[in-house]
């Protein structure tokens, strides 16, 4: 009889986990053995499982990730590519955000650095971070625009604000006096607050070149690279060996496992 009314109840309360936890639990016979703590506790469980979940859900949207499905669990560690694994793994922890520090991603084109970035920062969504993914060409055209039309101080609180934000595919173009000042805003306010990841075609030592004004250059680069880890990366194009392998065989290109898979792991790994 309270089977209707009580899961109506929960459901008005926004206690969706619990309401679908009180209808399994119904529908088992060996519920009928649980006294009433392990009930309540088994409905709590679900609750905090499930809003955990949607905490992850709405990081991971708010990120905007290039790569959305990618993971640390389906990096490849195979190819030859110059990726330092234990390094890796070490930044997979995500101790680097804790300590905001900054890691530099390099290599050439095609080898990875935007999955791997991806995976990582989907990884800081999973363990409660806040992330903000953007292609270096792309954000400075949109603060160019945001100066113009009143939106520069919104979209300059999301960029130092969030607790690893990733600038992607940076270089080669120099940049012009408004970027490099925009640029060291940026950092200087996400210095020892943040940390932020570079992806880049070129290696670092030719960074001072692409910023320009020695002055800038210096000061830039003092707050990104020396408290950064590096990544080197350097081989042959994961597209093209994925696009060399047979359909049969087993890709050689970083993927994921299913959405579904991938939703019910990261329930269990989510943080608040």
């Amino acid at each position: 009889m309270l089977t209707h009314p009580t899961i109506d109840q929960l459901r008005t309360l926004k206690l969706d986990g619990m309401a679908d936890a009180f209808v399994d639990l119904q529908a088992q016979d060996r519920a009928k053995d649980l006294d009433h703590a392990e009930w309540l506790a088994l409905l709590l469980d679900r609750e905090a499982a499930n809003r955990n979940t949607k905490r992850f859900q709405g990081r991971l949207r708010s990120a905007k990730l290039r790569h959305g499905q990618a993971s640390i669990e389906d990096v490849d560690y195979r190819t030859s590519r110059r990726l330092d694994k234990a390094l890796f793994q070490q930044l997979a922890a995500g101790r680097w955000i804790v300590e905001h520090r900054n890691l530099l991603v390099t290599g050439p084109c095609g080898v990875g650095k935007s999955w791997l970035s991806c995976a990582l920062a989907q990884k800081a969504c999973r363990d409660g971070y806040t992330v903000h993914y953007a292609r270096v060409p792309r954000l400075f055209a949109d603060l160019e625009l945001a100066h113009g039309d009143g939106r520069f101080a919104r979209l300059f609180r999301t960029l130092v604000k969030a607790d690893l934000l990733i600038l992607d595919d940076w270089g080669p173009d120099r940049l012009t006096a408004n970027q490099r000042r925009d640029l060291m805003e940026i950092v200087e306010d996400r210095y020892g607050r943040g940390s932020t990841l570079i992806t880049s075609q070129l290696p670092t030592d030719t960074w001072h070149e692409v910023i320009g004004e020695p002055t800038f250059a210096d000061a830039i680069l003092d707050r990104i690279v020396h408290n950064a880890y590096r990544l080197a990366l350097d081989g042959p194009s994961m597209r093209k060996i994925q696009a060399a392998e047979p359909e049969a065989a087993v890709p050689v290109m970083d993927t994921t496992s299913s959405t579904s898979e991938t939703t019910a792991k990261l329930a269990k790994g989510a943080k608040k």
